[in-house]
């Protein structure tokens, strides 16, 4: 089983990921560690990436996905278009799970403005809703209760599925 935290930047991925982990006892990815150095520099520049300049990036990831010998894992990765989730879960569609980080603009922002160092700057957040493209089959997940909240659906979920 992979599952798939998605959402705009600041939507929680991280953090919701890193404590599933915990809870789990699933391994945590962050998509953002697969970037090449180029999209890095490009958004910590206040550049919005393009799809073209997602490929690297997408192809490293469902490598991974694809190829690591972990049973279970949770990555995060904005995969904000019906395209690059179609990319992603090319292989392995039947066992790859879609968790939506959904939030409003304005709370996404001030989320944004109050984390550190950070490469991806809340003027950029504009262009993740522009790019998002709302799932059809994913858990939507609202990010307006508390980190430990959200935690606790996903896991009462996982369970479900697993059992």
């Amino acid at each position: 089983m992979v599952i798939i935290l998605m959402g705009v930047s600041g939507s929680g991925k991280t953090t919701i990921g890193n404590l599933l982990s915990k809870r789990t006892g699933f391994p945590f990815f962050d998509g953002d560690d697969f970037h090449p150095d180029v999209n890095i520099r490009k958004m910590a520049e206040g550049t919005p990436l393009t799809d073209q300049d997602r490929m690297a990036w997408i192809a490293q990831i469902a490598d991974f996905i694809n190829s690591a010998p972990t049973k279970h894992k949770i990555l995060a990765c904005s995969a904000l278009s019906k395209f690059i989730r179609a990319l992603i879960t090319k292989e392995i569609k039947e066992r790859c799970y879609f968790l939506f980080l959904k939030g409003g603009y304005d709370l996404i922002k001030e989320r944004m403005e109050k984390r550190g160092k950070h490469y991806m700057k809340p003027g950029m957040l504009a262009s993740q809703f522009e790019a998002l493209e709302k799932p059809e089959s994913a858990l939507i997940v609202s990010i307006e209760n508390s980190p430990t909240q959200i935690c606790d659906a996903i896991y009462n979920t996982i369970r479900k599925m697993t059992k």
